[in-house]
């Protein structure tokens, strides 16, 4: 069944707080029990086909999808909170207890779907890597990581599992250079702002880079140095399906039961995995 997307521009309104948008269904009822409106950011080629699957699927289960296209990740939450959709598919754990804390809010998460591993690439010279193995990282060399709190502490567990520094922290808990207990080549790892870090390989010898930028850098992601695995220390990187914590109360929990167990399926795995080139890894 071809994927029909649906895309409100939604926003706040400092004054009244009221959330605007300009709507349109994809066929069924919102309030049927068998449709589940899903909130997404705009989606990128591999999520198009990915969803595609999953429609296809659901569609043998009597399962239809509506879908609302948000502009702002602001916003996705606050529609599932208000009840605006029935789940959203845009975050990772991180961002959502971050959202729950600032915003009073108690959305849970019902299933794990990928995680987008960040990766560490080397250092040039004369346009060419100067490395092609973390191995080959010498004593002293520099690393640049992002400087805002959560890449910096995504950067660095990426390192402590590349085997070259080890954290005295683990688990959600955000580590800093500070938390850097064992450093055995000696590493100068240095902040940059997230977008100055790919900018930076022509000096350094290596640098971690947010996927955001490693397009626009001119990267190869399939030549990184090392690319971030999936544990304990990258779940909160994790991407989710999240809805009400009373989803399972809901007229909708069939439905929303359906929907999990057809991400979760070797049909959609094989999807995310062809048409995403690694960039997104399934973790369920």
């Amino acid at each position: 069944m071809k994927l029909k997307s649906i895309l409100k521009v939604v926003g706040l309104t400092a004054l009244a707080g009221l959330i605007l948008a300009a709507c349109s269904n994809t066929g069924g009822s919102s309030s049927d029990a068998n449709t589940l409106r899903v909130g997404l950011m705009a989606k990128s080629d591999s999520e198009e086909k990915r969803w595609e699957k999953i429609e296809e699927l659901l569609d043998k289960e009597g399962v239809k999808l509506e879908y609302t296209e948000f502009t702002d990740y602001s916003q996705p939450n606050i529609a599932t909170a208000n009840g605006d959709v029935d789940v959203n598919a845009f975050q990772h754990y991180n961002f959502l207890d971050n959202w729950n804390q600032e915003n009073k809010g108690d959305l849970v998460a019902i299933a794990d779907t990928i995680i987008s591993p960040i990766r560490l690439y080397s250092g040039t010279k004369d346009g060419k890597n100067r490395y092609t193995s973390v191995e080959q990282i010498p004593d002293g060399a520099t690393i640049t990581v992002p400087n805002d709190a959560t890449n910096e502490s995504r950067a660095l567990y990426l390192l402590q599992s590349a085997g070259l520094i080890k954290l005295d922290v683990s688990g959600k808990e955000l580590a800093t250079i500070a938390n850097v207990k064992e450093n055995p080549k000696k590493l100068d790892i240095k902040e940059l702002d997230a977008s100055q870090t790919a900018r930076s390989l022509d000096s350094a010898d290596a640098a971690v880079v947010n996927n955001t930028f490693v397009s626009e850098a001119g990267l190869d992601f399939k030549k990184a140095l090392f690319v971030e695995v999936a544990d304990d220390n990258s779940q909160q990187w994790y991407n989710i399906l999240a809805a009400k914590s009373d989803w399972e109360k809901s007229d909708k929990a069939d439905a929303l039961k359906k929907l999990i167990k057809a991400y979760h399926t070797d049909d959609v795995k094989k999807v995310i995995e062809e048409t995403s080139e690694g960039l997104d890894q399934p973790v369920w």
